[in-house]
């Protein structure tokens, strides 16, 4: 498979899973412009081992969104909408504010990004939405992340329908339990293990392994499926 000629925007690409997208693109020949928030030695390095664009981006800010579609004012291939945030607290702590930091990070700038690529994509080009196993699966203390990512998934599910007649595909990737700072900083130690003993494939997720299915899904082998949340877990939901 290659992805020559494609133009790829990622947001939140500078480590995790956004990360390996950018690397997985990249190295399939894709121009890759990749979003990052405050992690420019991060940042950097990515530039530097993939030769993709940076661009700083707050997606609590919506002005970002005109810094990050400049460098691919010229045309769109591949969007992924990858960055979100989870603030890991209970329904009881809940404050308007965090409800609408965290719907505005992961939905609206997402929801709205998907709104300006619908003018810059191609024909027969590609949206992939990160969601989240948990969606399916909840669990506690993280109902705004949650309940953000099933918008989400919603977003993806008309977006196909709005966007097909062009050839545009609309997907969204669910992770499982996958090895992330983020995946470490919501959950207590002793659950990582619990985790990988619950996955038929008897470990944890890697970013590489999310970054595939991404990879896949932008692209031509993929053209007939769209609408669609692929729950990339390693067996964790079967």
């Amino acid at each position: 498979m290659t992805l020559d000629g494609k133009t790829a925007l990622v947001t939140g690409g500078s480590r995790g899973i956004g990360r390996a997208i950018v690397r997985r693109l990249a190295g399939l020949g894709a121009t890759v412009v990749f979003t990052y928030r405050d992690n420019s030695a991060a940042a950097e390095e990515v530039v530097a081992e993939t030769g993709a664009t940076a661009v700083r981006a707050d997606q609590a800010d919506l002005a970002s969104l005109d810094a990050m579609f400049e460098p691919v004012a010229d045309g769109l291939d591949i969007l992924v909408n990858n960055a979100a945030i989870n603030p890991n607290a209970p329904i009881a702590d809940l404050t308007a504010a965090e409800f609408d930091r965290v719907f505005t990070v992961n939905v609206k700038f997402p929801g709205l990004a998907m709104s300006r690529a619908a003018t810059l994509l191609r024909d027969n080009g590609r949206v992939i939405n990160l969601s989240t196993l948990n969606t399916a699966v909840p669990a506690p203390n993280c109902v705004l992340y949650i309940a953000s990512k099933a918008a989400l998934e919603q977003f993806t599910a008309v977006a196909a329908r709005e966007f097909g007649p062009r050839g545009i595909t609309v997907n969204t990737v669910s992770p499982g339990a996958t090895d992330t700072d983020l995946l470490r900083a919501t959950n207590p130690p002793e659950a990582l293990p619990r985790a990988a003993a619950m996955t038929a494939l008897q470990r944890l997720g890697r970013p590489d392994d999310i970054a595939a299915v991404v990879a896949f899904l932008a692209g031509p082998d993929s053209g007939w499926i769209t609408g669609q949340n692929i729950r990339a877990t390693g067996g964790l939901l079967i």
